[in-house]
Order: structure tokens, then C-alpha cells, then sequence
């Protein structure tokens, strides 16, 4: 009998406790149903989140989410991997552990965590997904630097590390500099002493632009037309040695001046396609120049090392470096989540400006 009424006591205590923790939030959320321009398709509605959890979830507060480039390209179709309809965009971003479930481990309420996976809905006040789809950082890094470490600084340490063996005093060459990843790739140069000559395209603010990014520890920064010019081949000879790597995000052209400008053997990784145009080869360039051609797509390196070591200590090394200010995020305009359609007019100019970033705090 008294096993009975213990067995009673310990179901109804189970019960008040779900009770207890259960709980709506009103989850606002970005979406699109078809895929199209940004500013025509993507729309906002508000769902519930339901608590208490699964055991292997976790509930988090989204902080921080930034639109890049993948990001309008997904809700345009055009990127290589497409959502199922209808989707929540957003493949990078920050947020606070609110709640865990019974069987987590290692994650704890107040932590700070990003997605382990590309496309997991981050334009949304809060998001439930089981623990292994998220990674935790240091509390004590700045949220900015968090919400945009997993795309543009991961490209950037990758492409360093993975390509060519690269030693202090080495030197490099990039077109799109003032890109995410161009400025994240400058950063990590610095740190590790190799020289970057930086290839941007001209503009009315050359000068400010020259001067923000030798900040951040540019060696060089010269334009697209200066490259062109006969006076880039005295200019090359001021390096103790030709690049040994190239990174091309711009295609067409630009991307032909950097085969041309980099050393014998010298490799160049394409990571993107600004222009629209091809990557073109002189025949010349592969057979007497042995030049290597490679392409990174970052998004395949995550999926690949998403329970990695490298992958872990690739974000432990970014964080330390930001935490002690030597790798500071993109300068970036906040918009609330409710001001998307002023957010995505500014981040569909071209990316021409600062980074855009969605803030849910």
C-alpha cells in the first residue's frame, strides 16, 4: 500500500512539473513560399513554440542573423541546394539556450550557441532543434562576432589552411577584398604574417575604403584597373616572391589577371562568381605555369567535418582572436526582424555597403 501511494505521489509530482514547464512563446518568423526576388516573396507570420522539450532538444532565443549572399540566392532558387517549400531563410546567426531538454549534454540554459548546419531557419525569434545541430561559443564574445563567424571567417581560415602550405613572410592575392570573406581573409593574414595584396574594385571612396582596410592589416590594397595596367608589373616585383595562392570570388577578368600575377605552381581558389563569368584559363598558364585551379564551397566543408576536430578548433581559434580584438566582424546596419522589407532593399543593392544584420534582442 505505501508502495502504491509513493508511486502515486512520484506520477502526480511528474505531471505538476510538466505543467509547470509548459509554456507557449510567440515565435516570429521571415518565410517564403516560392522562390523569387527577396523583396516580392519573402513575407512574416507568427507561429507558437510549444514547451516542455524532446529529450535531445534545445530551445533557443535567436540574437543575431545577418543576410549574406547565399541567403538571397537560396530564396531566389538559385543556389545549389533549394529548401522545401515553405521555408524559414537564414543560414547563419547566434541565440541564448532558453530551455533543455532531458537528455542533453554539455548545453546549458544562458549559453551561447550557433547552427552546426546551413539553411536552419534563423530569421525567427526562436528556434527548438535537437543538440547536436548546434555549437556552443564562448559567453564572451561579442554577439556580432558570433552571429557572423560561420560563414565569411570560416571560408577565409579554410581557404588559408587547406590549399597551399603557407609560411610566415608568404604571399597572397584576392579580388572582392572588401568582401566578407575578403576582410576576414586579411585578418587571419595578418595574424599569421602573410602579406595580402588586396584587389578591390574603384570607386568615389577608394581612399576610405584603402585606409579600413589597412586597418584591419591589409598590405597593399590596388583596383581592379590598376591590375589591368602595365604599371602592375613593376609593382609585383616589390614582394619578395610572387603569390602562392589566389582567391578569386569575382570570375571573368579579374579572375585571369590573378592567374596571370600568381608564381610557378601558384594555385587559385574560386569561392564565388560576382561577375557572372567563367573562370578562363590560358592554355599557356596550365601546361608551362602549372598553375592548380580549385573550388571551395564552405557549406560542403561543414557538412563533411560537422563532428570534426578541425571544425572545432578551426572556432576556438576565431574566438580566441576575438576575444582579444584581433578579428573584428564586417561593419554591419541592424534591422529588426519586423523591418525586413527595408533590411533586404539595403542587402539586395549589390552588397555594396555595410553587412545587414537581423537583431532579435
Amino acid at each position: 500500500m505505501a508502495a502504491s501511494i509513493t508511486k502515486f505521489r512520484f506520477v502526480l509530482q511528474q505531471r505538476f512539473n510538466a505543467f509547470q514547464s509548459f509554456r507557449k512563446l510567440s515565435n516570429y518568423q521571415l518565410c517564403f513560399s516560392e522562390f523569387g526576388d527577396p523583396n516580392k516573396v519573402l513575407s512574416e507570420r507568427i507561429t507558437e513554440v510549444s514547451t516542455p522539450l524532446s529529450d535531445n532538444d534545445v530551445l533557443m532565443k535567436m540574437l543575431m542573423s545577418p543576410i549574406n549572399p547565399s541567403d538571397v540566392n537560396t530564396i531566389e532558387g538559385t543556389y545549389f541546394i533549394k529548401p522545401k517549400l515553405p521555408a524559414i531563410p537564414g543560414n547563419e546567426g547566434v541565440g541564448r539556450i532558453m530551455e533543455v531538454g532531458s537528455n542533453v549534454r554539455g548545453l546549458n540554459v544562458g549559453d551561447l550557441v550557433i547552427p552546426s548546419n546551413t539553411a536552419s531557419g534563423t530569421w525567427q525569434t526562436y528556434r527548438i532543434t535537437d543538440q547536436e545541430n548546434v555549437i556552443k561559443l564562448p559567453n564572451d564574445i561579442p554577439i556580432l562576432s558570433a552571429a557572423t563567424i560561420y560563414v565569411n571567417p570560416t571560408s577565409a581560415y579554410r581557404m588559408l589552411k587547406d590549399f597551399v602550405k603557407l609560411v610566415p613572410g608568404d604571399v597572397i592575392i584576392q579580388n572582392g577584398a572588401n568582401s566578407g570573406v575578403g576582410v576576414s581573409v586579411i585578418q587571419l593574414a595578418k595574424e599569421w604574417n602573410i602579406t595580402t595584396i588586396n584587389i578591390v574594385r574603384d570607386r568615389p571612396d577608394i581612399n576610405e575604403l584603402e585606409h579600413y582596410l589597412k586597418s584591419l592589416g591589409a598590405d597593399c590594397v590596388i583596383t581592379e584597373e590598376f591590375v589591368r595596367s602595365h604599371k602592375m608589373k613593376d609593382f609585383i616585383k616589390l614582394f619578395a616572391s610572387k603569390p602562392k595562392l589566389a582567391l578569386n570570388c569575382v570570375g571573368g577578368t579579374s579572375a585571369s589577371e590573378l592567374i596571370r600575377l600568381i608564381d610557378q605552381g601558384g594555385s587559385i581558389v574560386t569561392y564565388g562568381g560576382m561577375s557572372k563569368r567563367p573562370v578562363t584559363v590560358p592554355t599557356g598558364a596550365l601546361i608551362f605555369k602549372e598553375v592548380k585551379l580549385f573550388g571551395y564551397w564552405n557549406t560542403k566543408w561543414h557538412s563533411d567535418e560537422k563532428n570534426s576536430i578541425s571544425r572545432l578548433e578551426m572556432l576556438a581559434d576565431l574566438c580566441d582572436l576575438m576575444k582579444r580584438n584581433k578579428f573584428k566582424p564586417p561593419p554591419c546596419e541592424l534591422y529588426s526582424l519586423d523591418c525586413y522589407k527595408e533590411a533586404m532593399q539595403k542587402a539586395t543593392e549589390g552588397f555594396k555597403g555595410n553587412k545587414i544584420v537581423f537583431s532579435m534582442e
